[in-house]
């Protein structure tokens, strides 16, 4: 498939020249906002002193391998320096104990302010039920990668794209859109099926949070990790059902949709249709059961240290620290590694918290909806060149 990109690289060039949560947020590329940073110091960060960032440094060593993998000359991004400028601060996390995260970050990084005021929701990683054969109540698809889907970075044809990304399927020299959810509902695609669900609204919410663990039938359990989408726009059903009168926009979260989903099955798939994007997926091996998958930056994500931002603003590998509040009222105040992405995450001030997987990570991922404050860390030879 990558040696047909070069074909239809023209047609993408002239194409280009013409052209509340996850719950709530439409994803749309829509104008690009203005990021601005201000240098603060480690005492403004709300509660920094009292908390512990050892999970981040875990963390933020898996971002190093990534990170130490690409070109010493690679640029991150539009304020985090090259490759190289990160390197002195990996090899000296490699040997720092848990106990001495604090006193490392604050020695190897300087603490800056995204301006603005910062939201924050939260993802998880559900538990399905499957089965490698459809029988009984084993009805719902869950679908690999098809063959016929190219996925298009538009930052390799325009810098001021990155991470904007198309995705449809060949016509003969022709870049069309590929299928909607409701087309793969009504014909399959030409893909494997990794398995069959027992419910189709936990197949919807495995669409959503991008990855879950599966107990198939036969009592092993795998995992699903994000492989690929289709392409077709994002439209949370959040939104469609607050349109509709069938919840409103206080009450809204992933707990009241997935209970009108249930209480409504006869409505449900043509709601769950509405959003016409659909993601495919790729088994892997569940490895440490105390880590999510692999994140955008293809390390494991770690509950309560890892993060998704809007690449169009920030590199992956970067610490964030956070200052907002849990669904329970309790604060929120933590360092993070941002290892992931997502398309309800746009905006230089926007993040998703990654809370882990079990009952609880699901129960506060899906009613968090929070404004706080969003800081990065820089090594200190990469802060020395955007601040005095």
């Amino acid at each position: 498939m990558r040696s047909r990109l070069p074909g239809i690289a023209l047609l993408l060039m002239l194409a280009l020249a013409g052209i509340a949560a996850w719950f709530i947020l439409p994803h749309r590329a829509g104008p690009t906002e203005t990021l601005k940073l201000e240098r603060v110091t480690f005492g403004e960060l709300p509660g920094w002193s009292q908390g512990d960032p050892g999970a981040a440094l875990a963390a933020f060593r898996r971002s190093c391998a990534a990170l130490q993998s690409q070109p010493p000359a690679t640029q991150l991004g539009s304020y985090a320096g090259r490759v190289a400028d990160w390197r002195g601060a990996c090899a000296a996390a490699q040997s720092v104990a848990a106990n001495g995260a604090r006193e490392f970050f604050e020695t190897r990084f300087a603490p800056f302010a995204v301006a603005g005021e910062a939201f924050f929701t939260g993802y998880y990683e559900p538990l399905l039920h499957g089965s490698r054969t459809r029988h009984d109540v084993y009805q719902t698809p869950v679908y690999a990668l098809p063959g016929d889907l190219v996925s298009v970075d538009l930052g390799v044809f325009r810098p001021e794209m990155k991470g904007e990304h198309i995705a449809g399927r060949l016509a003969g020299q022709h870049l069309v859109p590929y299928a909607t959810r409701a087309d793969i509902d009504a014909k399959p695609p030409g893909a494997a099926v990794l398995f069959y669900g027992d419910d189709p609204v936990a197949v919807f919410f495995l669409h959503i949070q991008g990855s879950g663990r599966v107990v198939l039938d036969d009592g092993s359990i795998i995992r699903v990790a994000y492989a690929g989408q289709n392409g077709q726009p994002y439209t949370p059903i959040g939104r469609t059902l607050i349109r509709s009168g069938a919840l409103s926009r206080e009450t809204v979260s992933m707990q009241t949709i997935r209970a009108w989903l249930k209480a409504n099955p006869f409505a449900a798939q043509k709601v769950m249709e509405s959003d016409e994007s659909y993601v495919f997926f790729r088994e892997a091996a569940v490895g440490d059961a105390m880590l999510g998958s692999a994140g955008a930056q293809d390390a494991a994500l770690t509950p309560h240290a890892s993060i998704a931002v809007d690449l169009r603003y920030h590199p992956l590998g970067v610490p964030f620290f956070v200052a907002t509040m849990r669904p329970d009222g309790k604060p929120l105040q933590g360092l993070f590694i941002a290892q992931d992405t997502g398309g309800a995450i746009r905006g230089p001030a926007r993040a998703d918290i990654y809370f882990g997987f079990g009952a609880e990570a699901e129960e506060l991922a899906g009613a968090m909806k929070a404004s706080g404050r969003l800081y990065i860390l820089l090594p200190t030879a990469v802060a020395a060149k955007l601040a005095p």
